[in-house]
């Protein structure tokens, strides 16, 4: 079954980002880079918000990113391979192929979409995910948790919801990176 799964890097004490905007947790090593190719790999289709869409475009418009490395150059293939639907009220089009801009979230468009897909669907971005949670579309949450606190900024999770989750897997990264995917309990609260 297609699942839609919310991943995103976080800080220890639980932001995406801290308050100055910057997502600087540390230097993705070879294994955790290599875990999120393995997760694009798996999804045929992106949503993002348009700010982590502008931010994951360099994937396709520069070109010297993939050609760092064979583990870039693989991160840029599958990222490339993807469908994506951009949610903003601001861009026009998108700067990317297979790229699709949509003025709002729309939960039904999302479930049907689930339901007419043969890979999974990832979420980006906290706002793009809380909605997503509250619809109750959600089906995991993988979280890539890294050792550093940040004292404040954007929530990775929703603020205003209360979802109960069942941990179902967890990786240590020799970097003290940890991997934690969770999967929704019943309804929101």
């Amino acid at each position: 079954m297609t699942k839609l799964i919310y991943v995103t890097n976080v800080s220890l004490d639980g932001y995406i980002e801290d308050e100055r905007g910057a997502f600087d947790f540390g230097p993705a090593d070879d294994e955790v880079f290599r875990s999120c190719t393995e997760i694009l790999q798996s999804a045929g289709t992106f949503l993002y918000g348009r700010r982590l869409y502008e931010a994951m475009a360099v994937w396709e418009t520069d070109a010297t990113l993939a050609a760092q490395s064979d583990l870039m150059a693989d991160f840029a293939t599958a990222w490339q391979r993807a469908n994506r639907i951009v949610y903003s009220t601001t861009l026009t089009a998108g700067a990317t192929a297979n790229t699709r801009i949509e003025r709002h979230f729309d939960p039904t468009a999302v479930r049907e979409l689930k339901a007419a897909a043969s890979s999974d669907i990832t979420v980006g971005g906290a706002n793009l995910a809380s909605q997503a949670f509250k619809a109750g579309l959600v089906d995991e949450c993988q979280l890539f948790v890294w050792p550093t606190v940040v004292g404040g900024g954007k929530p990775g999770l929703p603020i205003d919801a209360r979802v109960d989750l069942e941990l179902i897997d967890e990786r240590r990264f020799g970097n003290g990176v940890v991997l934690l995917r969770y999967r929704p309990l019943g309804r929101l609260a």
